[in-house]
């Protein structure tokens, strides 16, 4: 059994993602993905489920100029 204090993936309204402490409280403007283990676990839920990195207020304007996914 592991002593690692658990993870969980959260994201804000521009659809970015980050690691965050299971047990500490949410930062403003910030709510829980859904996904909970280890740091590594989570880093790794974030490489599969966030591939586009850029924020969704620019994958907008790109898409709206012909220029990108807007996903």
């Amino acid at each position: 059994m592991s002593t690692e204090a658990p993870y969980q993936v959260v994201v804000n309204d521009e659809e970015q993602h980050a690691l965050w402490p299971a047990a500490a409280p949410l930062p403003a403007g910030w709510s829980a993905e859904g996904f909970t283990g280890t740091e590594e676990e989570c880093a790794a839920h974030v490489d599969r489920v966030w591939p586009d990195i850029r924020p969704l207020s620019l994958r907008r304007r790109l898409a709206e100029q012909g220029g990108g996914d807007a996903r």
